[in-house]
C-alpha cells in the first residue's frame, strides 16, 4: 500500500498508541523516520500482555511492523525484546522480513521507557525535551502494531487485551470489548471485589490508582493490578503531597542517590536532578529555573522514590506537581543534551530487584495465562477521550441501533484525536459529553 492509504486506514480505524499515552497513530506515521522500534520490553513487574500477544499474534505483529515501516519510509525495523521472553522470540524470529531484526534487552527497569528502549537498541539518545522523531525514530507498542495490521483489513480498534493480576484468586490475561468497566471485568474473570483492596490501572509502578471500579477499559489500558490497601506501594501512591513535602524538608540529606540512579539523567538529561529539585523546593529557591525546569524531563518511572531514596522521599511526586504547574504556565524546557554517565548501563536496576524492594515478590511469578477468545458483555460505556488530544464528537444518538465496529464518534474537524467504534452490537442508551453507553436489548 501507499503511505497515504496506510495512514487513512489507521485513522479510520481509530488506532492509538496502546502503551499508555494514546497518541493517535495516524498522526505519528505522517512523518518520515529511519527506524521503527517495536517496544516489547514490558518492564513493569506483573504485566504479561505484550509478551503473550507477541507469541500468539506474531504474524500480525510482523505485518503491522511492515506497514509502519512503509508508512514512515523506514530503513529498518527493530523488535526490542527482553531475551527472557523465549516463546515470543521463537515465534517472531521465524517470521522476520527483510530489514527487520531483533535486539535483546537486559531484564532491567525501566527498559520500556521509550527513551531507554531507543538507547538500549540503537545507542542513540533522544535530546531532553524532545521526542523520538527528532532522531529519526518511531516507537510503537505491540498492541498498536497488531491494531495497525488489522486496520489494513478495515477492522477498527474495539477490543483490548489486559492482564488482571496481584492479590486476586484468578490471575489471567483476557481480551474484552472497549468500554467494559473494571467491575464487570473482575466479576467476569471470577475475581472477588474487596473493600480491603486497592486497584491500579496499568502497571504497579507507573499505573494510576482507580478511585472507582466503574471506570472503563480503554484503548490504552494494559493491566489491572490488585493490591491490599495496606501494601507499601499503595501507601506511597496515596500519600498526601503535604506529607511528602514535610518528609522532604525534614529528612533529605542530599545523598544524591536519586540522581545517580535516575534513568533519564544517566543517559544525558543532566538538568533532571531530583536531589537538586528537592533542595530548591525545600529552600524556596524556585528562581533556580533550570533546576525546576529539569523536572519536566521526568518519565515518572519511580526509581527515585521506590528504589534509590534511603529515607522514603518522593521526588517523583514533587516532579509531577512541578510539571503540572509549568504546563499551566506554558513553560517549555529549553536545555540541551549533556554527557552520558560512562557506566549508565551498570546503573540500571534489575526488574526482580525492584519487584522485591517494593514488596511484589509474592506476585512476581504469577503467570496470568492468556485466555482464548473474547469475553462477551451486554453493556459498555465508551469514553469519548481515550487518546492525546480532544474528545471525539458523537455521531449517534439515544435509540440508535449499532453493530459491532460501527463508527460512533469521530475526530473533531482540525483537532487531534482518534475515531471510536461500537465494541458490541446493541442500542445506544446514553450519549453525554464524556461517554456513549451501548446495551444489548435496546431502550424498550
Amino acid at each position: 500500500m501507499k503511505k497515504e492509504e496506510i495512514i487513512q486506514k489507521i485513522e479510520a480505524c481509530g488506532v492509538v498508541g496502546s502503551g499508555g499515552a494514546g497518541f493517535p497513530t495516524h498522526v505519528k506515521y505522517k512523518t518520515k523516520a529511519e527506524t521503527v522500534i517495536v517496544n516489547l520490553a514490558e518492564c513493569e513487574p506483573l504485566l504479561r500482555v505484550d509478551q503473550q500477544l507477541a507469541e500468539k499474534n506474531a504474524a500480525e505483529l510482523i505485518r503491522g511492523l511492515g506497514f509502519a515501516m512503509e508508512a514512515v519510509a523506514a530503513k529498518e525495523g527493530i523488535i526490542a525484546v527482553k531475551d527472557k521472553y523465549h516463546k515470543a522470540v521463537d515465534q517472531l524470529r521465524l517470521l522476520l522480513k527483510d530489514r527487520m531484526r531483533i535486539e535483546y534487552l537486559k531484564d532491567v527497569y525501566p527498559a520500556g521507557d521509550e527513551f531507554m528502549t531507543i538507547k538500549m537498541t540503537t545507542g542513540k539518545t533522544v535530546p531532553p525535551g524532545s521526542i523520538p522523531i527528532s532522531i529519526a525514530t518511531v516507537v510503537s507498542n505491540v498492541q498498536t502494531l497488531i491494531n495497525v495490521a488489522r486496520a489494513m483489513e478495515d477492522k477498527p480498534v474495539i477490543h483490548r487485551t489486559i492482564t488482571i493480576t496481584g492479590n486476586v484468586k484468578n490471575p489471567v490475561t483476557v481480551t474484552v470489548p472497549i468500554g467494559v468497566t473494571y467491575r464487570q471485568l473482575m466479576e467476569k474473570t471470577g475475581n472477588a471485589i474487596s473493600n480491603e483492596d486497592a486497584y491500579i490501572d496499568g502497571g504497579p509502578i507507573m499505573g494510576k490508582m482507580l478511585e472507582d471500579l466503574s471506570t472503563s477499559v480503554t484503548k490504552t489500558s494494559g493491566g489491572l493490578v490488585v493490591l491490599p490497601k495496606e501494601h507499601a506501594l499503595i501507601k506511597i501512591k496515596t500519600q498526601p503531597m503535604s506529607q511528602i513535602m514535610r518528609i522532604a524538608k525534614t529528612v533529605c540529606e542530599q545523598c544524591q542517590l536519586c540522581t545517580d540512579l535516575c534513568p533519564r539523567n544517566i543517559i544525558g538529561h543532566r538538568d533532571l536532578k531530583p536531589h537538586m529539585t528537592i533542595r530548591a523546593v525545600n529552600y524556596g529557591r524556585m528562581t533556580e529555573s533550570q533546576v525546576i525546569k529539569g523536572a519536566m524531563l521526568c518519565s515518572d518511572c519511580g526509581i527515585c522514590e521506590l528504589y534509590a531514596c534511603p529515607v522514603n522521599i518522593s521526588p517523583r511526586r514533587v516532579n509531577q506537581a512541578i510539571k503540572q504547574e509549568l504546563q499551566k504556565q506554558g513553560v517549555k524546557y529549553d536545555g540541551t543534551l549533556g554527557i552520558e554517565d560512562p557506566v549508565w548501563e551498570a546503573r540500571m536496576v534489575p526488574s526482580k530487584q525492584i519487584a522485591r524492594r517494593i514488596g511484589l515478590k509474592d506476585y512476581y511469578y504469577l503467570e496470568a495465562p492468556l485466555q482464548e477468545g473474547i469475553l462477551a458483555f451486554d453493556r459498555v460505556q465508551i469514553p469519548l477521550k481515550q487518546h492525546v488530544g480532544a474528545p471525539c464528537e458523537p455521531v449517534v444518538k439515544v435509540g440508535d441501533a449499532v453493530n459491532q465496529g460501527d463508527l460512533i464518534a469521530k475526530i473533531k474537524e482540525g483537532q487531534l484525536g482518534a475515531n471510536l467504534h461500537a465494541s458490541i452490537s446493541g442500542t445506544v442508551t446514553a450519549v453525554s459529553g464524556s461517554e456513549i453507553i451501548i446495551e444489548k436489548g435496546g431502550v424498550g
